[in-house]
């Protein structure tokens, strides 16, 4: 029976054995997956030119445990030519991506997300409105975004003139005053309705760091540490 064709981008690729690479794949279909590409080391192949970050691609995998074998690879649109800071910036949506996404769990519109987004820091001249809408996607995908428009605790409304605390794992609930952790009602909303203003992007970057760090663990992100390392 052969194989169905996914869709797919490399999250991160590292030598195996001598002459291949174990390579870590998001699929549309699949979610993430990891591969074997045999001997594609040291040569000018196809498949050593295309297992590169960035490249749109449509590949073929053959295996029945966790670990698959990768038969065919061909690329489904041009590759991105990503530089500067955006790389920095796509590097971190990739390790992001291969940290906290399950392997095996079907995400498409992450996927779509995910593509959405290396174009936008390939073209845009503002590079956090699509980390934080990529976060966000992330972040509701794995069933940990917060609710919004109203408080865990009672149901209340959330206010535009209110200023909330966040509870892991609960959601929110409203303060008599802004603390150093509290929330503005007004970008709470905003996100809620998909409207990334400043004040709610710096919102949402306080909010998924919060969400997201009990999914990537005490590890630093490598991605973070070269992007500061090369400010």
């Amino acid at each position: 029976m052969t194989p169905n064709w996914l869709n797919a981008y490399v999250l991160h690729r590292r030598p195996y054995r001598e002459t291949s690479f174990l390579v870590d794949f998001f699929t549309c279909e699949q979610g993430r997956i990891s591969a074997v590409a045999k001997c594609v080391r040291g040569a000018k192949s196809d498949k050593r030119s295309l297992l590169q970050p960035f490249q749109a691609l449509r590949i073929q995998l053959t295996g029945k445990s966790d670990l698959k074998n990768l038969t065919l690879i061909e690329a489904a649109a041009p590759a991105l030519n990503v530089s500067g800071d955006a790389l920095y910036c796509a590097f971190y949506v990739n390790e992001l991506t291969n940290r906290v996404l399950p392997q095996g769990l079907a995400a498409e519109m992450v996927y779509q997300t995910y593509g959405d987004t290396l174009v936008q820091l390939k073209e845009s001249q503002r590079l956090d409105r699509p980390l934080r809408e990529f976060e966000m996607a992330l972040i509701a995908e794995l069933g940990v975004i917060p609710d919004m428009t109203a408080e865990a605790f009672n149901g209340a409304p959330i206010h535009e003139s209110g200023w909330y605390d966040f509870y892991a794992e609960q959601g929110f609930s409203a303060v008599a005053q802004a603390g150093r952790n509290s929330y503005s009602g007004k970008d709470l909303l905003s996100l809620a309705e998909g409207d990334y203003t400043d004040s709610a992007i710096k919102t949402a970057k306080r909010l998924t760091r919060h969400v997201l760090q009990p999914f990537i663990g005490d590890k630093p992100l490598k991605s973070r540490e070269l992007f500061l390392a090369g400010r």
